[in-house]
């Protein structure tokens, strides 16, 4: 059976009638740029959530958090299964500012790497938001945070999810991600640079033959090699480079995000053209998008997919 996962809209009102989806609340990468050049893509940094088997799954807390946890209030009390990539600003400074972690009742399960530097995830959330940097510590959080350190390489399982994790190539290291559930599959794969010589074995192995891979292409080719201003060694990869991993990893949908505050609403309108071109199906993320990886009306198994 063929199959590509469907946009089902461009609102951020997610839909409950699907089994498995994919809801972008921040695609910036780097520092939040709000404003008129920004409005059709927006302007937050990373956060994703994933709606699977009636769980709910978030990926980073970039800025974009702020605006899901506002849309959460109205399903007080919530529980949500949290995983963070890395801990640079841009993927945890909207978690102090989490609206639902502050009411008692709920319940978030966070999930993230030790940093070389030795710190954990709870440790890293938690010096964010000590004084002089932030006016309330994190334990007036009212919510019930269960905190938890992954092995890089290692899978949690949610019931009958499984979240798999690999390092990444950046500076001072990050974890990308597969979500799998029954036959269906979505790498999120974030804050990467490819390399020069050859494919990352990490990104094909999350990847292989994933329903969505949502990948970090902050950067054109051009913009990477430039001599004037180079991106080599920045830690992020390019629309180009997204469309090779896909295609190697025989990915049925190609979602480029973590795009460039410096990136305006029409070049990223090139890009996405561009992308199209190389990679049929291949999706710009926009704020507000909602992705169906499965449907209501498509049979749930455990068959295979063919390619």
């Amino acid at each position: 059976m063929n199959r590509s996962a469907r946009v089902l809209q461009t609102i951020p009102m997610p839909s409950t009638k699907n089994p498995f989806t994919v809801h972008f609340w921040g695609v910036r990468g780097s520092i939040a740029c709000p404003g008129s050049d920004t409005v059709k893509y927006g302007g937050n940094t990373p956060c994703v959530e994933m709606r699977v088997g009636g769980k709910r799954l978030i990926f980073d807390g970039g800025t974009g958090l702020r605006v899901l946890g506002q849309h959460l209030l109205s399903q007080i009390p919530v529980e949500a299964f949290m995983f963070f990539t890395h801990s640079h600003w841009d993927h945890i400074q909207g978690f102090p500012f989490f609206t639902p972690a502050f009411i008692k009742g709920n319940k978030f399960h966070v999930y993230g790497a030790v940093a070389p530097n030795g710190a954990t995830i709870e440790q890293r959330l938690n010096d964010q938001m000590l004084h002089p940097n932030f006016p309330v510590p994190l334990q007036i959080m009212g919510a019930q945070l269960d905190f938890n350190d992954i092995e890089v390489g290692a899978s949690v399982q949610i019931d009958d999810i499984k979240v798999e994790s690999a390092l990444l190539n950046h500076p001072g290291e990050a974890v990308g991600y597969r979500v799998n559930w029954r036959n269906y599959a979505v790498a999120y794969i974030t804050d990467t640079e490819h390399y020069a010589d050859r494919l990352d074995p990490n990104v094909q192995r999350l990847a292989h033959r994933a329903d969505v891979m949502i990948y970090d292409a902050t950067y054109t080719d051009d913009e990477y090699h430039d001599p004037r201003s180079s991106k080599i060694g920045w830690g992020h990869s390019t629309w180009q480079e997204a469309v090779k991993a896909a295609r190697a990893a025989q990915a049925k949908t190609l979602v480029i995000f973590h795009h460039d505050p410096l990136h305006k609403d029409d070049f990223l309108d090139k890009i996405g053209e561009n992308v199209k071109r190389e990679f049929p199906g291949a999706i710009m993320a926009v704020e507000g998008l909602e992705i169906a990886v499965a449907t209501e009306t498509e049979p749930l198994t455990d068959a295979k997919v063919s390619a």
